[in-house]
């Protein structure tokens, strides 16, 4: 059981952990352990988040789903495996606390007058500049 906040808590059932060697620098350690981690939620077939917040997730983190619907998210900051374990963990936390949040409608405002002086402006710049370009013959 991974708790995400105090009414959610994702089942052991629907993640599925796999463990790799790291990239980069670090020597024998790097070399022969598998530090890296990767989280495979079956973010498709989960019965512990509402469909509304799964469209949220699905919609913002579409690069991250795989073809079988599965969110994927890895880690290999850290030298052990558990503290990598931890850090993938917090960042599932962080996209399903994210998706919970309701967004705020914006609220319709009307142009200020110095936002339509601003344009009248740019538009009389951009005019004069375009008619400099002009070239004008007279008899």
């Amino acid at each position: 059981m991974i708790p995400i906040n105090t009414s959610i808590t994702l089942t052991d059932a629907e993640i599925e952990l796999t463990f790799s060697r790291s990239q980069g620098p670090g020597g024998q350690n790097v070399n022969k352990v598998n530090s890296k981690v990767t989280i495979h939620w079956d973010l498709k077939h989960s019965s512990s988040i509402a469909a509304f917040i799964k469209r949220r997730i699905q919609s913002k983190h579409s690069n991250r789903i795989n073809n079988d619907g599965k969110l994927v998210l890895s880690s290999q900051q850290h030298r052990e495996q558990y503290r990598n374990r931890e850090d993938c963990f917090q960042k599932l936390r962080v996209i399903i606390v994210d998706a919970l949040k309701q967004r705020k409608a914006r609220k319709i405002t009307r142009p200020t007058r110095a936002s339509k002086q601003r344009r009248l402006n740019n538009k009389k710049k951009h005019s004069l500049r375009k008619s400099m370009r002009q070239q004008r013959f007279t008899n």
